[in-house]
């Protein structure tokens, strides 16, 4: 007699499922059934799951839109200028900026021994930089190796007021 290939599984989620098991070994296949006793059906599965991730980008989205504030809001207490570049890395870049410059001051002021004119020379270095796209590639850079990273700084990320360069 062959060992039966369709199980019907009451799920934990209450429903009640007829699985094809013919695919697993036929050792296997009570093991298997039991195991999916202990989980929701396919359907309450994904229900869930999609529940889930529409959560997380809604949630992803806030914190974005929260960043963005406190960045815009920084920039303009701290007198920095509008980044420039493509529209997609605008606001990226003033996040990116934002959270380079809050941990440059953490580590070189707060933590560190730089006093406020040691600070207000390196703010100044920084407002030379507009280009969105260099606070982006810094964003994963150290606070503290902010100074020798804007020194290293090419012309092209540096802000002109001739509008033909």
């Amino acid at each position: 007699m062959a060992v039966r290939t369709q199980w019907t599984v009451k799920h934990s989620c209450s429903h009640q499922v007829v699985h094809d098991l013919s695919n697993r070994p036929a050792d296997r296949r009570a093991g298997f059934a039991r195991w999916l006793a202990g989980r929701d059906c396919t359907g309450c599965w994904q229900a869930a799951r999609d529940a889930d991730t529409g959560s997380k980008e809604e949630w992803l989205a806030a914190k974005r839109a929260e960043e963005q504030h406190a960045a815009i809001e920084w920039a303009k207490k701290f007198d920095m200028p509008q980044l420039e570049g493509p529209e997609k890395a605008l606001d990226w870049g003033e996040r990116s900026r934002h959270q380079l410059m809050t941990s440059a001051h953490a580590a070189l002021v707060i933590e560190g021994s730089w006093d406020e004119a040691d600070w207000a020379e390196l703010e100044e270095k920084a407002r030379s930089i507009t280009r969105a796209g260099w606070w982006i590639d810094q964003r994963e850079a150290e606070g503290a190796d902010l100074l020798e990273l804007l020194d290293a700084a090419g012309e092209n990320d540096r802000g002109t007021e001739n509008p033909f360069r």
